[in-house]
């Protein structure tokens, strides 16, 4: 029986109305009085479980009047992960790690504590895991810590914001009354999704574009339903949503078609292979900016088929592009 299995039949013992005695144990993982002992205290000091030794019954068990109600008592972390769960694990922790410190401070070490433990599993302990599995962030801006805490704190209490934004298109500053709605942190940068005052819609906001923000207590933020908030700015491709939507149709070359295919550009995406080994891709979107982005960066490998708007778009960025190359 290898550790993992171990901890699982301490678990299950541990969990008897009467609690267990390091004989049974012994007994039931057939392994040594010391093996028994180091596995307890590796479970009490990596993986945080409660256990006591009650003198009364002469045996070990789980301090169930620290954990709570039910719902809340200990549960044994799971000891094996996939590439998304470490994924998942390892971008938490950097999430946490760069966190405007003065909203959450006090809460963020012990949840930067429990992710190591939660990594520090098996026979792989967290420094091992983390120098061996990299998740790399490289397009991140650099949002202002002070504007950050601000949003944050008129979010969750519910205040609108004035804003100072930068458009960086046309390079105009605009000042702007908000409604924060939520905070989404997408392709490694934040965004505020929020209804502005000033168009009388929803839109969604580059933080790191935002120069001063300041909370206007009255009258309270503006209210928008989750449903509402899907329905117009989840509808389209990446951030730049909108509730107006047309398809966008990509073929990409046998070549790009291998990355192409196993890649998520949208949750309402359809894609189909040709019988040359192309793959056609339909997608939705609302704003072209970013679509035509992610269409430059496969060059030759892909034709906009669909529609013409795209397609001139397209056209129109390449052919300045090449231009920058002379003859």
């Amino acid at each position: 029986m290898d550790r993992t299995e171990r901890f699982y039949t301490i678990d299950r013992l541990l969990r008897s109305r009467q609690g267990t005695t390091l004989r049974a144990m012994m007994e039931a993982m057939e392994v040594s009085r010391a093996t028994v002992r180091r596995d307890l205290e590796y479970m009490r000091d990596r993986l945080a479980a409660p256990i006591l030794w009650d003198n009364e019954s002469r045996c070990y068990r789980y301090d169930n009047d620290s954990q709570g109600e039910e719902e809340d008592r200990y549960a044994l972390p799971g000891l094996w992960f996939n590439a998304s769960e470490v994924h998942a694990l390892l971008t938490m922790e950097h999430l946490l790690s760069s966190l405007q410190p003065g909203l959450l401070g006090p809460h963020i070490e012990p949840l930067r504590s429990r992710i190591r433990r939660l990594l520090d599993t098996g026979d792989h302990p967290p420094e091992e895991v983390t120098r061996r599995i990299r998740v790399l962030h490289m397009a991140a801006r650099q949002a202002d810590r002070e504007v950050f805490g601000v949003i944050s704190h008129a979010l969750l209490r519910r205040h609108r914001l004035e804003l100072e934004h930068l458009n960086r298109r046309s390079g105009e500053v605009t000042r702007r009354t908000v409604s924060p709605q939520r905070l989404a942190h997408y392709r490694d940068n934040w965004y505020l999704d929020s209804w502005c005052h000033l168009r009388k819609g929803l839109r969604s906001f580059a933080v790191d574009a935002i120069q001063s923000a300041e909370l206007v207590e009255h009258p309270k933020a503006k209210h928008v339903t989750e449903a509402e908030l899907e329905k117009v700015l989840g509808t389209g491709y990446g951030i730049f949503a909108g509730e107006d939507t047309k398809e966008a149709v990509l073929k990409f070359s046998p070549e790009a078609a291998r990355w192409v295919a196993r890649e998520k550009w949208h949750s309402r995406q359809h894609g189909v292979f040709g019988e040359d080994g192309s793959y056609t891709l339909t997608i939705p979107y609302a704003d072209e900016t970013e679509l035509v982005m992610d269409i430059m960066r496969h060059g030759a490998d892909v034709e906009v088929l669909a529609p013409d708007s795209l397609r001139r778009a397209v056209h129109r960025r390449l052919g300045d592009a090449a231009s920058q190359y002379g003859d």
